[in-house]
């Protein structure tokens, strides 16, 4: 997992509200178990026709936002089914970072996961970036997680909350299994002084 510490960037602002993991990346999509290839169909029903062709004002479709790398978007993201592919999705197109009032527990949890940080902020605060992201691509947000800070591009500074195990993991590229191997050395002792004390095992 790569490691986030700071990040600036192009922000796209999408203020719908109850956005859900339908939308982020249709079930039509879910068969595969790979985390690559799956930006190209990132909000698919919102950025394309049936036909495939793409819908010119859909936010990721407009010439300023095509290299996004944070989301300012509305309350409640993330909602509905469970499915870890809507993280795979969002990194895979190259979004590192989402901004909301709210996000549904087990997307946001899967986000971390992922080398996505998702921040909740106050409504004011998100319609200040909101107003800042509509700039486009000259108006560049920077996230600094390490001093927990958003800050706009006039330069206008937010302080956000997150978990310490969590910043953690994203300033260190811990995933799961990263965390595991953290521990291999004790683990590889364990394992040592297990076959000593039970051969038969």
């Amino acid at each position: 997992m790569d490691k986030f510490t700071t990040l600036t960037g192009i922000a796209a602002p999408m203020p719908l509200v109850n956005i859900d993991t339908d939308m982020i990346i249709p079930k039509q999509f879910l068969k595969t178990i790979k985390r690559s290839g799956l930006g190209v169909n990132l909000f698919d029903e919102m950025r394309y026709t049936l036909d495939g062709t793409e819908i010119e004002d859909f936010v990721l479709n407009q010439p300023a936002y095509r290299t996004a790398e944070i989301l300012v978007a509305g309350d409640n993201f993330g909602c509905g089914s469970s499915r870890e592919h809507a993280p795979w999705a969002l990194l895979d197109f190259g979004i590192r970072c989402v901004i909301s009032t709210s996000f549904a527990d087990i997307f946001y949890n899967n986000c971390f996961k992922n080398g996505i940080l998702p921040i909740v902020m106050p409504q004011d605060v998100v319609d200040a970036l909101m107003a800042d992201a509509r700039k486009g691509a000259n108006a560049r947000i920077t996230v600094d997680l390490e001093n927990q800070t958003v800050t706009t591009s006039e330069g206008q500074s937010f302080a956000f909350d997150v978990d310490s195990h969590r910043k953690h993991c994203l300033m260190n590229g811990l995933d799961d299994i990263g965390l595991t191997l953290e521990k291999a050395a004790s683990i590889d002792g364990y394992e040592a002084k297990a076959a000593l004390s039970r051969p038969w095992a």
